[in-house]
């Protein structure tokens, strides 16, 4: 293949949103990031004054283009689930399965190390959000499907060998030697549909979980006397942090605290998107209940948020709009530091040579235009 040569926009490096510079991509990947005229030669993508940023990474996909992957737990379904959020610039992503029974667990895991052996794009790994939660903050999952994990199962939810695996758990259900083993196996290990107190989440830090899934939801809160959850969380400075920024889930004001609150680069967007994505239809099936969206809010029959609508496009123009930040930082939220949180920070998340060439084309309004996943566009 010949090179591509991007010019004529602003890339995102180091220093922000530069003019002037061109990217020269070659075999998938990034060989030069170049100021003034591009070189001769290659196959010019004119980028018409726009911006080329990192390839977005969602760590939280359950579902999009009408397929829930508890529902379609094959290389089918994630293929279907890849193609919907690709067309909002998310070039990496991991399939997010929601709580349910030992067997979907297996497809699941097994329909994941298909994908990313066939070099499926986009396919980073795989998210076990639960089974190992706990019942009074069980949000739209089954609590009838929650357990303990024993060494079987350790074994079982650990069991992808080509990809990330990262898995949800509430520390005060799971005993703190499990969540080491989960963690020495290779399992990147997060907290949330938790009820744990300020000391079980420091006690679960030291045993190996790195963050905490959806911040603010299904969690303890922070109180005056009673840090919860949400107090580990933004007073530890290892943790990593997903939260979801559609003005739904977290009020602008608490997004914008734990923005201050967290070191750079501890804040990720995620979508915790559902079938809705991509998709015409509003609905969709979940332990044999009806889920619906109505005015981009996703909630149950009982009316408790099940999900959400959102694109990762969508999050980095709401993490502009309701965080104050500029589109550089919006960019680094979706791209380069969940790249971090996954160990794929030397590879993934940045425009620099030698990083895989996943890119997203975005306009003057921060809306897609266009995406590459190792330097070739969607078909």
């Amino acid at each position: 293949m010949q090179p591509l040569v991007f010019h004529n926009g602003h890339v995102l490096t180091g220093r922000g949103f530069e003019p002037e510079v061109c990217v020269v991509v070659e075999d998938g990947h990034i060989v030069a990031v170049l100021h003034g005229d591009p070189p001769g030669g290659g196959v010019r993508i004119d980028l018409g004054g726009g911006y080329l940023a990192p390839g977005f990474i969602d760590i939280q996909v359950n579902g999009g283009g009408g397929v829930l992957f508890n529902n379609a737990p094959s290389v089918e379904g994630i293929a279907a689930i890849a193609r919907a959020h690709r067309r909002f610039g998310t070039t990496g992503f991991l399939p997010t399965l929601i709580s349910d029974d030992a067997a979907v667990m297996h497809r699941a895991i097994a329909a994941t190390r298909q994908a990313i052996a066939q070099g499926m794009p986009g396919v980073l790994g795989l998210h076990l959000e639960g089974p190992y939660l706990a019942p009074a903050r069980k949000g739209t999952h089954d609590a009838g499907r929650f357990r303990v994990p024993d060494a079987d199962e350790i074994a079982m939810a650990t069991a992808l060998d080509n990809g990330v695996t990262l898995i949800t758990l509430a520390p005060e259900r799971v005993p703190t030697e499990s969540i080491r083993a989960l963690a020495a196996r290779g399992a990147i290990v997060c907290a949330g549909h938790t009820d744990a107190s300020y000391e079980q989440m420091c006690a679960g830090f030291a045993a190996g979980i790195r963050g905490v899934t959806h911040l603010y939801n299904a969690m303890t809160p922070l109180q005056g006397r009673e840090p919860g959850v949400v107090g580990a969380a933004l007073d530890d400075e290892n943790c990593w942090c997903g939260i979801i920024v559609d003005g739904v889930h977290v009020h602008p004001a608490s997004l914008r605290i734990a923005l201050a609150a967290k070191p750079r680069g501890k804040l990720l967007l995620v979508t915790d998107a559902m079938p809705m994505v991509g998709a015409a239809s509003p609905s969709f099936a979940l332990y044999g209940e009806t889920i619906t969206a109505r005015d981009g809010v996703v909630r149950n029959a009982a009316g408790a948020l099940a999900g959400s609508a959102l694109d990762m496009a969508s999050a980095v123009r709401n993490a502009v709009r309701l965080l104050g930040l500029g589109l550089d930082e919006a960019c680094r939220m979706a791209a380069q530091y969940p790249a971090e949180f996954l160990g794929l920070g030397s590879s993934h998340g940045r425009i620099a040579p030698g990083y895989r060439a996943d890119l997203v084309w975005l306009d003057a309004n921060a809306q897609v235009r266009a995406t590459w996943i190792a330097g070739r566009a969607e078909a």
